[in-house]
C-alpha cells in the first residue's frame, strides 16, 4: 500500500431545511506525498570542472549537494529538472571557484501541521511509539498521551498497545493513520509529532499484513 497525504478542508453550506449554515470536514487526498517546487541555488565549480561538460558537472554537483537534504521545513527528495543555468562569475572570496546561478525543479516532502498520513510503526515503548512514512523521509513519534484513552501499554518480547476491549492492537509493523501536530527540521532529518486522537485515525491493518509498505 502506498503512502498518502491528506488535507482537511472546512466547508460551509446552508442546510436546505433549517436554512442555517453548517460546517463539515472534507478530506481530500493526493496520490503522492511529494510537492513540486522551483528553487534557485548558486553552485560553485572548480576551474578544472569548467569546459564542454560544465552543464553536466553542475547538474551532478546539484544532485550531490541538494538531493536528500532538509531546509526551510522541507526535504528535497529528487531533482526533477534544470530550467536555467546563468552566467558564471568569480566571487570576491579568493577561492578561485566559479559561481553559477542554477534554477531547478524538484520534488519536496513538506509535512504540515494537520496533515493526515499513513505510516508504519517501527518501535513501541511505554512512552509511545515511533513510526516512519513509506519513503523513510521523516521519523514520527506518537506519545501515549496522544492516543485514545483506552489504549494501554503491554510489555514483553514484542511490546504493544491494546485497547480496553482488545479490538485494537498497535505494535511494530502495524500500519496506522495519524495526524501531524508538530515538526522539526534539521540539516538531514525531519522529525514529526503525531496524534491518533480524532476521527478516522488509528490502526488500518493488522501487524505483518503490509510488509510491502
Amino acid at each position: 500500500m502506498g503512502c498518502f497525504k491528506f488535507r482537511l478542508y472546512a466547508v460551509c453550506r446552508t442546510d436546505p431545511i433549517s436554512k442555517k449554515p453548517e460546517y463539515f470536514v472534507n478530506i481530500r487526498s493526493a496520490k503522492t506525498i511529494f510537492s513540486p517546487m522551483v528553487l534557485t541555488r548558486n553552485m560553485q565549480l572548480h576551474p578544472r570542472s569548467i569546459g564542454p561538460n560544465v552543464r553536466e558537472n553542475l547538474i551532478a554537483k546539484l544532485i550531490k549537494d541538494v538531493q536528500g537534504t532538509c531546509n526551510h521545513g522541507y526535504s528535497v527528495v529528487a531533482i526533477a529538472g534544470v530550467d536555467d543555468i546563468g552566467e558564471g562569475k568569480i566571487p570576491d572570496d579568493g577561492s578561485g571557484f566559479v559561481a553559477y546561478p542554477v534554477k531547478y525543479q524538484c520534488k519536496v516532502f513538506e509535512p504540515d501541521e494537520g496533515e493526515i498520513m499513513d505510516v508504519m510503526v517501527t518501535m513501541v515503548n511505554k512512552m509511545g511509539f515511533f513510526a516512519q512514512d513509506e519513503n523513510r523521509l521523516c521519523k514520527i513519534f506518537v506519545s501515549n498521551h496522544l492516543m485514545p484513552d483506552d489504549m494501554e501499554f503491554q510489555s514483553g518480547n514484542i511490546p504493544y498497545y491494546l485497547s480496553s476491549d482488545g479490538s485494537v492492537k498497535i505494535q511494530e509493523d502495524t500500519l496506522v493513520r495519524l495526524k501531524i501536530v508538530g515538526s522539526r527540521v534539521d540539516a538531514t532529518e525531519i522529525f514529526c509529532v503525531g496524534s491518533l486522537r480524532g476521527d478516522f485515525l488509528g490502526v488500518i491493518n493488522d501487524a505483518g499484513a503490509c510488509r510491502g509498505f
